[in-house]
């Protein structure tokens, strides 16, 4: 074959080192997508861990605000509780009140009975102008006031005993007050802590939809770089295929090119064997020389008429085809 004739396989190593150049970049490229989704991933696995550290500093946080709001509750019901009880206290107040009302004006009922009684009995003892029956009237309405006085002294000491509750309540009333107004401070003081906590938990929030929404974002990027790689790896299999089938084909045809040269050398080779390196050859002549009798093994036998050389010279034409054939070995059976 002359060398400046192209190859007929040329053409297919040149689509192959052309599908073999692009598999190597196709390759380049898958990797450099599972590379980006690798990355990718451990971006979104270190911000999901830091979502998870924020949660958690988050939720106790919380549960610390909860507390402090339970304990602003406790304090609200105990205030409230009190407040209750002042009110009840109050309305006991005013009752006593509209009784005290009532004894009071029995007691002053009293004390004008006392001071007229008091008047009537010196008028009595001082006043010597007094006629009979005026004495008698005196008289007559002096037993009726002492008779009067006797019913209120009672009361009036029933209107000292209300003075002295009322006051007991009023003392009440002032203490629950006190302690109302403890409980709503500590109430107020436990909102604020709460509010406080959440103002510390506010840039937490925002820090953690951050972190969400950036491992959301990192998410997407290591499916879509995923799903690039997939796509280059399918393709690549594809390539794969035809690139195998071209080496396949390549193959075959060196295969083809050794058999046929493989073939021609033996058939050469066989062409230009003697019968000294082929057994077969020399059997086949040794067979012919001995059935044409002419075969001389050195020397010669007397009494042999083949063997004379009158026998020799009358077959010149034998003698010339017959051809020195050595040394022959028995064929191996």
């Amino acid at each position: 074959m002359n060398d400046d004739e192209p190859s007929p396989d040329d053409d297919l190593k040149t689509r192959l080192h052309a599908m073999e150049a692009r598999l190597r970049r196709m390759r380049d490229q898958r990797t450099s997508h599972n590379e980006d989704a690798r990355r990718a991933a451990d971006s979104r696995n270190s911000v999901q861990e830091q979502s998870k550290e924020i949660r958690a500093s988050i939720q106790e946080k919380m549960n610390e605000q909860k507390e402090v709001r339970a304990r602003a509750k406790a304090h609200q019901v105990q205030r409230d509780a009190i407040q209750s009880r002042i009110r009840e206290i109050i309305n006991s107040k005013k009752g006593r009140r509209n009784e005290a009302g009532k004894a009071k004006s029995d007691v002053i009922e009293l004390s004008e009975a006392i001071a007229e009684i008091s008047s009537i009995e010196n008028k009595l003892m001082t006043d010597g102008t007094l006629t009979l029956k005026t004495e008698n009237r005196l008289l007559r309405k002096l037993k009726v006031l002492a008779s009067r006085r006797d019913e209120l002294l009672p009361k009036a000491a029933e209107f000292e005993a209300i003075n002295i509750d009322l006051g007991d309540l009023e003392s009440t009333i002032q203490t629950l007050k006190a302690e109302a107004d403890s409980q709503h401070q500590e109430m107020i003081r436990a909102h604020e802590q709460a509010d406080s906590i959440w103002e510390e938990v506010k840039p937490m929030l925002e820090e953690r939809d951050f972190l969400r929404s950036e491992g959301d974002r990192l998410h997407l990027i290591f499916v879509e770089s995923k799903e690039l790689a997939n796509a280059v790896h399918a393709e690549i299999e594809i390539l794969l295929k035809e690139v195998n089938e071209a080496r396949d084909e390549m193959k075959a045809r060196r295969e083809e090119r050794a058999r046929v040269i493989r073939e021609h050398n033996e058939s050469v080779r066989n062409a230009l064997k003697t019968p000294d390196k082929d057994e077969t050859l020399a059997e086949s002549l040794t067979d012919r020389l001995l059935s044409e009798g002419s075969l001389t093994l050195g020397g010669s036998m007397s009494g042999d008429p083949q063997a004379s050389p009158n026998a020799i010279s009358s077959q010149p034409s034998k003698r010339k085809r017959s051809r020195k054939v050595g040394s022959f070995r028995k064929p191996r059976r």
